[in-house]
């Protein structure tokens, strides 16, 4: 196997492939949702939400190994080193088939106290909410034996095939909903459909990896590489914890405190207008792998110079898909949704909006951090963001209803933004001149995304909830 090679002419169709395989199932998404909530019902469609939030969350057990894996066989192939990758590859499946079947376990033990305590879910929703929550612990182990095998083609640059993998896969996630509603399942039996499609899209996974890796047919497992991973995957775990409380924690609170219904107010548009970040997270997915094969061979010069160049595109090309969504947020919302939506929803997605603008460029200093062996930066900014998170997002859910949750996410993302920017130029010794030299006026971006809260706040305190209890 040769020597992986890193070029931007590479990177530019990788991201290419990446955004296809993302924005694919997104446009069957916005197409289906409609379909799905009249089908369900909004207190029905609250719950599977909340389903997928949890069963994201349990793939803490992950522990950051296929983020692990993908930096470690990229270096392996950048510096010439193929033969490391089969014993990479082994031993990091095992690990996470073990955890899979640990997280599965926790999942089934704990999910009686989620349904009848924590959430909350209404007493004739109970039943189809605990069946659906067992149901959901079988794709735990899944999910994260799937990402190992993911993160591997990744490392070799091979996008397209593991878009020819996800494409089909994520689309289920909104078809078959449609399918089971048209065949007359009830909820489990939509969730059962979908953990069919993922266990297929795991098996192809594994045979593609045969066809690439011919080497790692033949099994292989190195405890030496035990404390090498952890070690790494150590803090990606401290972000995999966190981030997703960072995420979701509105939406818990949401149902905590105002409902479920409020929840599906509050999860559709953000699910909406959080995709617009799968053009920063098509090119970051490509950039990880390449910047991890450069820290390998030690190219500096290149690492800043992808780093520079990616914050320019991303802005480039999100800054005017924003203001058109915060402009005509209400019209978007009634042409989607309903009159409902547009009505409860549309403050909503001009917050989120402004803040989605800034969380994209975050993608990029923090895949350039752990491509680079430090993980540690961003998992301990994620540890200093939860405490403040939670407290503002409490506040202003209480006073302002779910106005108030996207204004908390968006202040969240912004300091993320500000603390993993600032690590990236003090750590890696790089110039925050860089992003002026490659045509990026820094400072007014940072000035009118300021002038851009400042107004969102004041638009705020004239909404109050509508649905809170």
């Amino acid at each position: 196997m040769k020597q992986l090679e890193i070029s931007g002419k590479g990177l530019a169709r990788n991201t290419l492939l990446n955004f296809i395989g993302q924005v694919v199932p997104l446009a069957i998404g916005i197409i289906a949702i409609p379909f799905i909530i009249r089908g369900l019902g909004a207190e029905r469609l609250g719950l599977l939400f909340l389903a997928w939030v949890i069963l994201g969350y349990f793939t803490i057990f992950d522990l950051g190994l296929a983020r692990a894996i993908t930096k470690y066989v990229a270096e392996a192939l950048g510096k010439g080193e193929a033969e490391q990758v089969p014993s990479l590859v082994w031993t990091t499946v095992t690990i996470q088939l073990i955890l899979g079947l640990l997280g599965a376990i926790i999942l089934a033990n704990i999910t009686p106290l989620l349904v009848e305590r924590v959430l909350n879910i209404p007493n004739g929703l109970m039943r189809e909410a605990r069946i659906t929550f067992y149901l959901l612990t079988l794709g735990i182990p899944i999910i994260l034996v799937s990402s190992s095998f993911s993160g591997v083609l990744e490392a070799r640059q091979r996008f397209d095939l593991v878009n020819s993998i996800k494409i089909p896969s994520n689309a289920c996630t909104f078809l078959l909903p449609l399918v089971g509603l048209i065949s007359g399942l009830n909820l489990p039996g939509i969730v059962i459909l979908i953990l069919v499609a993922r266990f297929m899209a795991l098996i192809a996974f594994v045979a593609i990896n045969f066809r690439v890796f011919s080497e790692i047919k033949k099994f292989s497992i190195h405890p030496i590489l035990f404390p090498r991973l952890f070690k790494y995957g150590g803090w990606v775990t401290v972000s995999s914890v966190v981030s997703p409380i960072l995420v979701y924690l509105d939406r818990f609170l949401i149902g905590s405190l105002l409902s479920m219904t409020a929840v599906t107010f509050y999860t559709a548009p953000f699910e909406a207008v959080t995709r617009l970040s799968i053009i920063s997270s098509s090119l970051t997915i490509s950039l990880f792998p390449a910047f991890s094969a450069l820290e390998g061979v030690g190219d500096r010069q290149k690492l800043g110079f992808y780093f520079a160049s990616s914050v320019k595109y991303v802005l480039l090309v999100l800054t005017p898909i924003v203001l058109v969504v915060m402009i005509f947020a209400k019209e978007i919302l009634y042409l989607w949704l309903g009159s409902g939506f547009a009505t409860e929803s549309a403050m909503v997605l001009k917050i989120l909006s402004a803040g989605v603008l800034v969380n994209s460029i975050a993608f990029i200093p923090y895949s350039l951090l752990q491509g680079t062996g430090r993980p540690d930066i961003p998992a301990k900014f994620h540890l200093i963001e939860l405490p403040i998170h939670f407290g503002i997002a409490w506040i202003l859910i209480n006073n302002y209803g779910i106005n108030g949750a996207a204004l908390a996410w968006t202040i969240r993302v912004a300091l993320d933004s500000f603390l993993l920017f600032a690590a990236t130029f003090k750590v890696l010794h790089l110039s925050p001149r860089l992003l002026i030299t490659k045509g990026l006026a820094f400072n007014s971006f940072v000035a009118s995304g300021r002038g851009t809260v400042l107004k969102l706040t004041k638009l705020l305190q004239s909404s109050r909830p509508h649905n809170k209890n």
